[in-house]
């Protein structure tokens, strides 16, 4: 790949954005330099806005459904085949890295490396581990039927049990571990508010991880199991809507981060009865959906480190970029900007993403305006945007790099 410098950019580094104009220079996909100089073929960014590729770290390869059995013993040769998609279009979107907490395996992941098909940075779990009546149980209370382990959720209940699965996890490729911590939305027979899993077994799966070099990330929805998962090892809450001010001080004293996904709840409200989404699963949602704004400013104010995650089902998955103006209207648009590249860059510990200097990769999002002037140039997908994933242009809807080789 020659070198090239995208020359004139406004500049948003994943911390800030740029007073000034300016050169961004690539060679052999990572960044070598930014300033006034310029080197190799001079494309004019001509003041479009340059910013770190996007990063999902709430993503699902495998939701082909909304809720129900299909998403769990469907055939999981059609789940990767939609999986890849999926994955397709959030690149389309901007999105260079997602990381997928729960479900994914080392045959997507390995398909994804040898490059046959598009799609982002790709960093799996696996299935996600419930407890038996938890979040991951997918049964309905009246079926008396078995299931132990699907594509995206997996059945493990008690320590010793919990210390092999997560020894196999790491095994097969898994990047981190994700558990449920709380009841759920589509969850059919589980309360919000109520924790799940003991101490003990929370200690067993984080103290593993943990020996590993890997951390973990629960599903947890209220203060009550929000508190259960960090004071028992947990790195990263995912969701967090029902989170109050006294609970945003105790994960930032123990340096967790929350990962909000307010695309999902407000999806689910506006096409879930027409997408069959269960009345009881309706109902939990409202609930979630009125505070997940809230969860974010006080998880911003006590000074917990904030991601972005999407959470998209099935048909829903167009709202990947609605989730980034609703976290934006909950914060500012720079606040969002970072929560999507630096922070969530942070959280998957890969430093060479999520930022604009010299030595990172280069995976940059192109946008064809200042998203602070007009949100739209960042959330609407009719805007023109060019993708670049290690220098090279996946998604090149400007041509800014056309010609290049």
């Amino acid at each position: 790949m020659s070198t090239y410098t995208l020359a004139n950019a406004l500049v948003f580094d994943g911390q800030e954005f740029f007073e000034n104009p300016t050169n961004i220079i690539v060679a052999d996909g990572v960044i070598t330099a930014m300033g006034a100089q310029s080197e190799g073929t001079v494309v004019d960014a001509a003041g479009r806005c340059v910013m770190p590729g996007l990063i999902d770290a709430h993503f699902h390869a495998y939701a082909v459904a909304l809720q129900g059995l299909d998403n769990e013993l469907g055939p999981l040769s059609y789940s990767a085949l939609a999986g890849s998609h999926r994955l397709a279009d959030a690149l389309r979107r901007g999105f260079t890295t997602v990381r997928d907490v729960a479900g994914g395996d080392l045959g997507l992941a390995r398909a994804i490396e040898e490059k046959l098909f598009t799609s982002p940075r790709y960093y799996f779990t696996g299935p996600a581990f419930s407890q038996t009546g938890g979040h991951g149980d997918p049964r309905e209370a009246h079926l008396d039927s078995c299931f132990t382990h699907g594509h995206m959720c997996r059945i493990v209940d008690g320590c010793d049990a919990l210390r092999v699965a997560v020894r196999d996890a790491f095994r097969t490729g898994a990047h981190a571990i994700k558990i449920m911590t709380s009841g759920g939305v589509i969850s059919l027979t589980d309360p919000l508010e109520i924790p799940q899993y003991s101490p003990e077994e929370i200690r067993t799966i984080t103290s593993e991880a943990a020996r590993r070099g890997s951390y973990v990330c629960a599903h947890a929805y209220s203060v009550p199991a929000i508190r259960h998962s960090v004071q028992n090892g947990v790195r990263s809450i995912e969701h967090g809507n029902l989170l109050n001010a006294d609970t945003a001080k105790l994960m930032a004293e123990n340096d967790a981060f929350l990962v909000p996904t307010l695309a999902a709840y407000a999806a689910m409200d506006s096409r879930g009865e027409e997408l069959g989404l269960a009345e009881v699963s309706q109902q939990k949602n409202r609930i979630v959906l009125e505070r997940g704004q809230q969860a974010v400013r006080h998880a911003l104010d006590a000074g917990v480190k904030v991601g972005f995650g999407s959470d998209l089902m099935g048909e829903l998955g167009d709202e990947q970029l609605h989730g980034l103006a609703l976290q934006a209207a909950a914060s500012s648009v720079d606040d969002v900007l970072r929560s999507a590249t630096s922070v969530n860059a942070q959280l998957i510990g890969n430093d060479s993403i999520g930022q604009l200097d010299a030595g990172k990769i280069a995976d940059l999002l192109v946008l064809d305006g200042d998203p602070r002037e007009n949100l739209d140039f960042l959330v609407s997908e009719a805007k023109n945007r060019t993708v670049i994933q290690a220098g090279a242009a996946s998604i090149d809807g400007l041509n800014l790099l056309a010609g290049m080789k």
